[in-house]
């Protein structure tokens, strides 16, 4: 007679120690860089098709980027709700986005600061040195031209900012799947 062997595979879940401030510190931040990334590059599409002039790669870029981040942290706060959340996603997902930020940041330097009609430039000779004020259609036009010129430069602000909290999530996220972090 034969015999039947019956095995059973034990799973073993390694818990990670997340330290939750600084998790929820990080979300929060992220939240508000997926944010002003979309919403800045959002706006300039709009502006541009308003004009009826082409719409360079950068703004659409932003738009995806933005939404990807968006996607990315709904994600991490479901894996934390299902208390699932392991270090090598939060690690592949900050090092891709690092990627994405860094490209972002690199060409709204450029744009910003890079040839001799620059946005900063442009902004510093035409916005910053003739202010408008009174009711005037001139006053609404400078007051439009001086949001666009802050827009960029939050934008290129919030480009390093992720960039900085990616580096940042990336040291957390091996120290966590290290079992640096210890909490009882």
């Amino acid at each position: 007679m034969a015999r039947s062997v019956v095995r059973r595979a034990v799973v073993v879940r390694e818990k990670y120690y997340w330290p939750n401030f600084q998790l929820a510190f990080w979300t929060i931040i992220m939240l508000a860089t997926a944010g002003v990334i979309l919403g800045i590059f959002a706006e300039f599409i709009r502006i541009q098709n308003q004009l009826g002039v082409g719409i360079p790669w950068l703004f659409p870029f932003g738009v995806t980027v933005g939404a990807l981040l968006y996607v990315f942290l709904i994600l991490e706060i479901l894996l934390i709700i299902g208390r699932r959340l392991v270090p090598g996603i939060m690690i592949l997902g900050s090092i891709i986005l690092l990627v994405l930020f860094i490209t972002g940041a690199i060409d709204t330097g450029i744009q910003l600061f890079g040839n001799d009609a620059n946005v900063s430039g442009n902004c510093d000779r035409f916005v910053d040195n003739d202010e408008q004020r009174g009711i005037s259609v001139n006053t609404l036009a400078w007051l439009e031209q001086d949001s666009i010129c802050s827009s960029w430069d939050a934008a290129f602000a919030f480009w390093v900012i992720g960039s900085v909290f990616f580096v940042y999530m990336i040291i957390m996220a091996s120290m966590v799947n290290r079992n640096q972090y210890v909490y009882s």
